[in-house]
């Protein structure tokens, strides 16, 4: 006897196995062809986008870098240059400023600096408002720098671990030294005052000039030896004798003369008074109710320290550079072939239906960049920047524009 069930049921089988197989097959195509149309859907839509597009988004990643520092020095007087040799007092001041400090101007009528001098008993001038305290102005200039540059407990400048009653002040324009003074750019030249010949009492600085041996003296910070000291007023250099013309050199190294102390940034520079009577016959008036007019004896010591050549190929007067810190962003725009190639400057178009005005623009466009614009997530304008030149934009061309952004 011959059975047919077992065979006829593996055929139905294997039937059904192909035509599931079949019908997955049909699926998996028309899925393919379904995802072919998707993507070039999309393309379309991107060409499309980008043909037209006017914003782009940054990847955070990839096209910013930021908080990039970096420390700038420039020259600290007008026009960014690192010398003053010509300087000048100002005129219009009064005679009450003139007995507190006289502002020094460069050729062109610009304020570079000013100069005082300060006595901590109020020595050397006289109280002209008729108090009873002996508020002389050489008192309160003493008192106004102690108390902007010393400790909280400290009443006295020391300079070299020995207090002083007597001080010059040099006080930069704040406009000029930005951040601070740069420590070890800074020369101030000194010429020695004709100190002989006068009674401490009449040698006021009206009538003081250069003692006429060509003597300068050349002041320094040690911040190239020293870290300096660290103060509620910022970092603390000492002001020795040495120069920065053809690199830094401090005279007698081992054991340098101090003559004052430099504030880089309160832009302040504080000198001895006592020193400054013995290296550079100053005879600073200390004598009481006497108006000294010392500060006229800084003035008069710097500037004429310009005047001096012999033994020199340069004129001295005074050096300082100012310095700070530049916080930068880099911005790295990256413009692809397919992007910004049409314009939407009104000379791109013609005719009051906005057609193209040269026909060969539509299949071959060209444009021009000549600005970035740097937008917000809200599509703001933050900031333009501006290239220096035009650039040619089309389908075969790709640009990077690096944008750089300082705080």
């Amino acid at each position: 006897m011959v059975t047919y069930g077992s065979g006829l049921s593996g055929g139905i089988a294997q039937v059904r196995s192909r035509l599931r197989a079949a019908a997955g097959s049909q699926i998996q195509q028309l899925a393919q062809q379904l995802a072919d149309d998707i993507v070039k859907e999309r393309d379309a839509v991107r060409a499309q986008s980008n043909n037209g597009r006017i914003f782009t988004a940054f990847d955070p990643t990839q096209d910013i870098l930021s908080n990039n520092v970096a420390t700038v020095t420039t020259g600290l007087f007008s026009g960014n240059t690192g010398s003053l040799t010509a300087m000048f007092t100002q005129s219009g001041q009064t005679e009450a400023q003139n007995s507190y400090f006289h502002n020094v101007l460069d050729a062109n009528n610009i304020t570079q600096f000013s100069v005082a001098y300060g006595h901590f008993a109020g020595s050397g001038s006289k109280d002209t408002t008729g108090n009873l305290n002996n508020d002389t102005p050489t008192r309160a200039i003493y008192k106004q720098y102690a108390q902007l540059l010393l400790e909280p407990d400290d009443k006295k400048f020391t300079f070299d671990g020995v207090d002083s009653d007597s001080i010059y002040i040099i006080n930069f324009n704040r406009s000029r030294f930005k951040e601070k003074i740069d420590p070890g750019n800074i020369e101030i030249n000194i010429g020695a005052l004709s100190g002989s010949g006068h009674a401490n009492v009449n040698h006021t600085g009206s009538h003081v000039h250069l003692r006429g041996d060509d003597f300068v003296l050349h002041l320094i910070d040690d911040s190239s030896t020293q870290a300096g000291t660290v103060g509620e007023s910022g970092r603390i250099y000492n002001i020795i004798s040495g120069s920065i013309d053809n690199n830094t050199s401090i005279f007698n190294s081992t054991n340098p003369q101090h003559y004052g102390l430099l504030y880089p940034e309160y832009g302040v520079a504080v000198l001895n008074g006592h020193a400054l009577d013995l290296s550079a016959s100053f005879n600073t008036v200390t004598a009481s109710a006497v108006q000294g007019d010392n500060s006229m004896k800084l003035f008069t010591a710097i500037s004429g320290s310009a005047t001096i050549t012999a033994g020199s190929n340069r004129n001295y007067g005074i050096q300082a550079r100012s310095s700070e810190q530049v916080k930068s962003s880099f911005y790295f725009v990256r413009v692809k072939n397919a992007e910004y190639n049409y314009s939407n400057n009104p000379s791109y178009v013609t005719g009051s239906l906005g057609e193209m005005k040269y026909t060969t623009f539509v299949n071959d466009p060209q444009a021009y960049i000549t600005t970035v614009g740097l937008y917000n997530n809200n599509r703001e304008l933050l900031a333009v920047a501006k290239l220096s030149q035009p650039l040619l934009k089309n389908k075969t061309k790709e640009i990077l524009v690096k944008v750089k952004l300082d705080f």
